[in-house]
């Protein structure tokens, strides 16, 4: 049995291209004493890797040769821990490969019962978990504001606009095109949605917004974020969460303006997911429930096979795709895992 995985071969400026990964198999390593030898079944491709390539996240880089990050949904297929037995269905961080060796004490079980495997890393994952995070505990969400959310479609933003809208609350999406705006407003049951690439932002904000923006959760940054700082209502929460107009340049763009932050006496905040670790027996409880009460609903973007991982994240950092990124790392259904 062979371990394919997927290793950066270069760092370049700009949108990643295919020519950036490389494709590599070697003899799968043994589990040591407190490790896990597993499969990936489910592999979560996120923007926030190309900060990664670029040595500008949080969470570390990755170097020319390094394995490519990312969260999976793995099955374990040997173990050498007392905290899981062969089949049991884990989480980790362990990358962009087939069969990775995994420590115990860095994964983390989940439920199958919870969802569909590949909702554990998109609406009951990490981009669920940042959106309920957000909504439930940084936002102060009163019934009737009027919560904005660029990258609207995204797992992060439509999880936004749906826990908003369960609060009472008006919801406005920002989207790429009109197919994901038609998605936002007809399936997500957002109110309105731009059109960025069409529509001119400030005017269609205000428009939208005619009485100001009360919570604007921003996953961006750049002109979006500047444009919304604009039309903020007074006393409005902004919410920082990412920096997907910056991820694929090596110049920093101007902040936005303070002027408009102090005229709205506005309230702006930082989110990053792992600090609300805590919330996550509520949060997938909660998302479970509406899940399969069919009162929220998902998009995936997914692919089957490892080989096809690098052009999707191409796609994904192009804004090209439509919905979570995922792939189907064995090309097997695994809705139901015995």
């Amino acid at each position: 049995m062979n371990n394919t995985r997927v290793l950066l071969k270069r760092r370049t400026g700009g949108i990643p291209q295919e020519q950036d990964f490389e494709l590599v198999d070697a003899a799968t390593d043994r589990p040591a004493a407190g490790e896990l030898l597993c499969e990936t079944l489910y592999l979560s491709l996120d923007p926030y890797l190309r900060g990664r390539i670029s040595g500008r996240h949080i969470s570390g880089a990755i170097n020319v040769g390094d394995l490519m990050g990312g969260e999976a949904v793995n099955r374990v297929i040997e173990s050498k821990s007392d905290r899981f037995r062969q089949g049991d269905i884990i989480a980790a961080h362990s990358g962009w490969q087939s069969h990775p060796v995994v420590r115990a004490d860095a994964a983390r079980q989940v439920n199958p019962e919870l969802g569909p495997l590949s909702t554990l890393l998109g609406i009951l994952g990490m981009p669920g978990l940042t959106a309920y995070a957000g909504m439930t505990r940084l936002a102060g969400l009163k019934a009737d504001d009027t919560v904005v959310v660029s990258a609207a479609s995204g797992p992060v933003g439509s999880m936004v606009g749906q826990i908003a809208r369960r609060k009472g609350c008006r919801i406005v999406g920002i989207a790429g095109s009109a197919e994901k705006c038609r998605w936002t407003v007809e399936q997500a049951g957002f109110d309105r949605g731009i059109n960025y690439k069409t529509e001119t932002l400030r005017d269609s904000l205000k428009r939208a917004c005619p009485d100001g923006i009360d919570v604007y959760f921003d996953n961006v940054g750049g002109d979006t974020l500047q444009a919304c700082m604009e039309q903020l209502a007074f006393g409005a929460r902004v919410i920082l969460c990412g920096l997907i107009a910056q991820y694929n340049t090596n110049e920093m763009p101007p902040g936005p303006n303070p002027a408009f932050i102090i005229k709205a006496r506005a309230t702006v905040r930082g989110l990053v997911v792992y600090d609300h670790e805590d919330l996550r027996p509520e949060f997938e409880q909660q998302v479970s429930r509406w899940l399969k009460q069919g009162e929220i609903c998902y998009r995936e973007d997914c692919v089957e096979g490892l080989e096809h991982a690098p052009a999707l994240f191409c796609r994904l950092m192009r804004g090209e795709n439509f919905g979570k990124a995922i792939v189907n790392v064995q090309g097997t259904d695994f809705k139901s895992v015995p």
